[in-house]
């Protein structure tokens, strides 16, 4: 009988930790297959993700009376330097007209059009949007193969460029996933010299990122939201991240633990009960800003909001529940094998000795190391108005050489490179005359007629559709330029009631509610973040302070890029959405790392004062600190194998600045400024007026 309660939680040690496996295994088995689906539910549809006020919706709406919509022009361009003949013209036309009709293309296939120096030719093809437009288009392409020798063929327009992005994108089931496991199995055995423990956490950011996975994918069939190919490529890396990120706190706390007793359970409960509060407010932190998406007027980044929220969530779950049930089995054993042991020296074996020297050479000198590392971080920050995001043309979003980018500029060459993809002004019939002579006279158009049938205007309830080609590239810049002034010419036309889409026109709308999305979201953020340090650090000081160097960090990222971007890297620019997604991904993630030491901080300060809590909190989370951001560099790096220059020039920011963020601002500025502040940094709660 006396044995019978010891017996008991000896069985419930084992038998709670396992079911909690048993029960991760089961929701694995189900959501798991899932991570490889969300391609089939995710759209790239530029149309699909701007708001039902923007002009181009409104247009393509009164648009579908006049034409049908669902299908999209793919242009083949065919070029022979020393002038076409006529069995290249021949070829081209046998070679696209056996695909009208044909499942995937439309009824009528443009014979080859001449340009006017006889050197090029073009063919419409339409393309249908009901199925897959990317594998129509790879059956034209393939057609298209072997052309007459010193004939070049290119299928651009805007199906080539759909079929473009969707070959960019299915690296995110495979080849994303891939890169970022392997390097964080590679950091975390570098970290912990285990064979053992980096698959622990590994195995917990996959149950996260199935989980995840499962959520979004429901919820988007349910059309409930939006998913794109970017949107997914980000979940994937912040589940992996964040988890990572969630776990190797616990696990660092559950090793100093160790060090203190033999028993492994109560090791992991006073590890569990110091890490889950940091963990949950640094979860919170990062739900609630990317929540802030959610006052986009663009869908797509209004739609990552809840997807990322989905994905912290998930990784919050996976590290608090599955983690913890495996170390409560494994013990010592995790660490195999340099188990840590029960010893009064702390540095041993913990990388404590290199962070403790860190720390207390800030504590000797905390303000002029601050002031120095302020000061470089501000003349980093000073190239940030430099950074250029207002932008850029459709055919920049490719690395590397893709056909819909080379037979856009092979169109251009030799025809008004904006005829395969016309702008549409819808206006009143009464006005279609004025409104046709108000756009021949815009710069930048090449030709404008009122769409008719057999000689005759077709109106629709008292409207017309006015086709307008423009002279630049459909998809770039200076085209949109020309929409700008199209818009104003055509809505100056009294009682015209003009409306002005297509392909150009809703790139520039899609570029002008970034701008806007991006400069209501980053303050909202902001404001969001620091309640969430107020809270949860008790004080007004430590929030304000902990918030500015991390906007001081970003501004510093912004600049460092600038210079590289604009310079080695040679990028053309970059979309509005960049810097926003930068800030929103740095600051909620950023913060973290501040979170993890400050709590850990006010935990000591209580005890042993200000200056020495935070000597004593930078020695024992520097090393996991950073790890973590090391990690999480790593796996948003992991980004950039997806030739999208959005996704790369979003890998590098955040990548970055994470680095900055843990490696100057938490190692360096933030202790400094706390110790040379003193007390004060906690006001004003009563820790401010303790006396050191």
């Amino acid at each position: 009988m006396t044995h019978a309660p010891s017996s008991r939680t000896s069985r419930k040690r084992w038998l709670i930790p396992a079911l909690v496996l048993l029960a991760w295994l089961v929701v694995g088995s189900f959501t798991g297959p899932y991570a490889g689906k969300l391609s089939s539910v995710s759209t790239n549809d530029n149309t699909a993700f701007l708001p039902a006020s923007a002009e181009s919706t409104k247009a393509q709406k009164e648009l579908e009376k006049f034409q049908d919509t669902t299908e999209v022009p793919a242009v083949v361009i065919a070029v022979r330097d020393g002038g076409l003949s006529q069995s290249d013209s021949a070829w081209l036309a046998k070679q696209t007209g056996q695909f009208a009709g044909e499942s995937g293309f439309g009824q009528q296939i443009s014979p080859p059009i001449p340009s006017e120096d006889k050197k090029a030719a073009q063919v419409f093809v339409p393309i249908s949007t009901a199925g897959e437009p990317a594998d129509t288009v790879a059956t034209l392409r393939d057609a298209l193969r072997g052309p007459p020798d010193g004939l070049t063929v290119k299928v651009t327009g805007p199906a080539g460029q759909i079929a473009d992005l969707s070959v960019a994108f299915k690296g995110i089931d495979g080849l994303l996933l891939l890169v970022a496991g392997g390097v964080v199995i590679l950091i975390l055995i570098v970290v912990y010299r285990s064979p053992i423990l980096p698959f622990v956490v590994l195995i917990s950011a996959v149950f996260a990122l199935g989980l995840a996975s499962g959520a979004v994918y429901f919820l988007t069939k349910q059309g409930i939201l939006d998913l794109n190919g970017q949107s997914q490529g980000i979940l994937f890396i912040l589940v992996f991240g964040a988890a990572t990120d969630y776990a190797l706190l616990l696990v660092s706390r559950f090793r100093e633990e160790l060090i203190h007793t033999e028993d492994k359970v109560a090791a992991l409960r006073s590890a569990y009960r110091a890490t889950i509060e940091p963990v949950a407010a640094s979860a919170a932190t990062v739900i609630l800003g990317v929540l802030c998406l959610l006052l986009s007027d663009l869908n797509s980044n209004r739609s990552l909001g809840p997807v990322a929220a989905i994905g912290i969530v998930a990784s919050f779950l996976a590290s608090m529940t599955f983690l913890p049930a495996a170390l409560a089995l494994l013990g010592r054993k995790a660490f195999w094998p340099f188990e840590p042991r029960v010893t009064d020296d702390l540095s041993d074996g913990q990388g404590h000795r290199f962070w403790s020297r860190i720390a207390h050479w800030v504590a000797s000198k905390p303000r002029k190391i601050w002031i120095a590392t302020a000061l470089v971080l501000l003349a980093a920050a000073a190239f940030a108005p430099t950074f250029k995001a207002d932008g850029i043309a459709t055919t920049d979003y490719f690395i590397g050489t893709v056909d819909s980018v080379e037979g856009a500029k092979l169109q251009g060459q030799h025809f008004d490179a904006g005829s395969g993809s016309p702008t549409w002004v819808i206006t009143s019939q009464q006005s279609a005359e004025k409104v046709v002579a108000a756009a021949k006279s815009t710069d930048g158009v090449a030709s404008a007629q009122v769409l008719d049938a057999d000689g005759q205007p077709v109106v629709k309830g008292g409207r017309v559709a006015v086709q307008v080609v423009l002279k630049d590239n459909a998809e770039s810049l200076p085209a949109q330029d020309t929409v700008e002034k199209l818009r104003a010419a055509v809505h100056a036309v009294p009682d015209s009631q003009a409306v002005v889409g297509g392909t150009t026109a809703t790139d520039l709308d899609t570029r002008t509610t970034s701008i806007h999305d991006r400069n209501l979201i980053i303050p909202v953020v902001l404001v969001v973040v620091l309640i969430v340090l107020m809270l949860l650090l008790r004080s007004i000081v430590a929030p304000v302070l902990l918030l500015g160097t991390t906007v001081l960090s970003f501004a510093a990222t912004l600049g460092v890029s600038a210079l590289l971007f604009n310079g080695p890297f040679g990028f053309a620019g970059a979309d509005p959405v960049v810097p926003l997604f930068a800030f929103v991904f740095l600051v909620a993630l950023g913060i973290d790392y501040n979170i993890f030491l400050m709590t850990r901080a006010r935990e000591e300060s209580m005890e042993h004062g200000t200056r020495e809590g935070i000597v004593r909190a930078l020695t024992s989370t520097g090393g996991v600190i950073t790890s973590a951001g090391v990690v999480l560099a790593a796996t948003f790096a992991a980004l950039a194998v997806i030739p999208l220059l959005f996704l790369v020039q979003v890998a590098f920011l955040v990548a970055f600045g994470v680095l900055v963020d843990t490696l100057i601002v938490r190692t360096l500025l933030v202790p400094a400024l706390t110790i040379d502040i003193g007390p004060r940094t906690w006001w004003p709660s009563a820790l401010s007026r303790r006396q050191e």
